[in-house]
């Protein structure tokens, strides 16, 4: 297929199709409308189910119905309406079917903006509904790479049979840039042996549920979902590296975050500094052996971010202490600009860091001379 010219929101509309995706139920909220508006058109087109629901609980709810028939499913929302769904997230996760949710992050918290933000890391990554349990959560930094973790969404909510959640903030979803969308899939209903796909009569009746009443069934339950997050862990860690050959220091970044931090990267390397990115594609399961191969490399760390600070909590668990970790972040729908982090590259460079400084601390102190 030849690259063509993609808004990001309506790449991952027509990427999901292209997947195979067979229901999608959603609710407006800017800046994902765009997704639920494509589909709207696209989807009754190919014969396959649209609906826009009364809520995003109301949303949630259809994709856990139609997750336990065995169906490719798909939601998308913004960051309070994502608010709205963790009961049925849980739900979900209790009942070990598979659904996907894309996030096109804004401004909060609250209702806040609708402008560019990475603050539902916390929320993807650590948090989600009630309960013991960790989602698959993908991070792309361009139009392509929405497209492309998009369609591997599915493969992995339905190999693993758990949520994969794609996070990106309304930079991306409202980008438009070249991109290639892989060919259409043939629409071909997976044969799962736990579906409730209705077959009366042919077989033993199938229940699904989250409802374990006696304690040690679900402490079984909770086992087996540790036990699938283990080998997530082990076979699923997805990253990328730029100059890491000969850095010296390193940045951590991901999504728009990331990119910018790529820029700053190269025109810091134009000036003889050497510096490296790694870029985490997969910020659940986080790459923290990726950032352990390095600790015994490099002088120190500066994690960048579009929030306070909260992919900087793994990365400092990674790091255990052993070299510095500074940190640049910017919030509340605020883009960091190129030169703000080849700022910081340049302060690092030139300055001696200490393991004993709090990063968070030093840069509120930073923050409160520069705004």
């Amino acid at each position: 297929m030849p690259r063509e010219l993609w808004k990001g929101n309506e790449a991952i509309a027509e990427a999901s199709v292209r997947a195979g995706l067979d229901a999608y139920f959603g609710y407006p909220i800017t800046p994902q409308t765009e997704i639920l508006e494509y589909l709207s058109k696209r989807m009754p087109e190919l014969g396959r189910a649209f609906v826009q629901a009364e809520s995003e609980l109301g949303a949630i709810n259809m994709v856990y119905g139609a997750a336990c028939a065995g169906v490719r499913v798909m939601s998308t929302s913004s960051s309070p309406g994502v608010s709205l769904m963790m009961e049925g997230l849980s739900y979900i996760q209790g009942t070990e079917v598979p659904a996907v949710l894309v996030n096109v992050m804004r401004g909060g918290p609250g209702l806040g903006n609708i402008a560019p933000s990475q603050a539902d890391y916390n929320q993807a990554v650590h948090g989600g509904g009630h309960g013991d349990y960790h989602n698959i959560v993908l991070a792309p930094a361009s139009v392509q790479e929405a497209i492309d973790l998009t369609v591997m969404s599915f493969d992995l909510a339905e190999k693993y049979r758990t949520i994969c959640m794609v996070i990106l903030d309304g930079s991306v979803g409202q980008m438009m840039e070249p991109a290639k969308m892989p060919e259409m899939r043939p629409m071909q209903r997976a044969n799962w042996d736990w579906a409730t796909d209705g077959r009366m009569g042919k077989r033993p009746r199938r229940i699904l549920s989250s409802i374990y009443l006696d304690p040690i069934e679900e402490e079984k339950l909770n086992l087996r979902l540790l036990s699938r997050w283990k080998t997530i862990q082990r076979d699923e860690v997805r990253y990328k590296e730029y100059f890491l050959d000969d850095a010296e220091f390193v940045i951590v970044g991901f999504g728009t975050a990331g990119r910018v931090a790529l820029s700053a990267v190269r025109q810091a390397r134009a000036k003889g500094i050497k510096v490296g990115l790694l870029r985490p594609i997969t910020v659940s399961p986080f790459p923290f052996e990726a950032i352990e191969q390095l600790v015994g490399r490099v002088s120190g760390f500066l994690v960048t971010e579009m929030n306070s600070g909260q992919m900087l909590e793994d990365v400092r668990l990674a790091v255990k202490g052993r070299v510095p970790v500074e940190f640049y972040g910017r919030m509340g729908g605020v883009v960091p600009f190129t030169e703000e982090i080849l700022h910081e590259i340049e302060r690092i460079a030139s300055s001696k860091l200490s393991v004993d400084v709090d990063p968070r601390e030093a840069w509120l102190e930073r923050m409160a001379q520069a705004v």
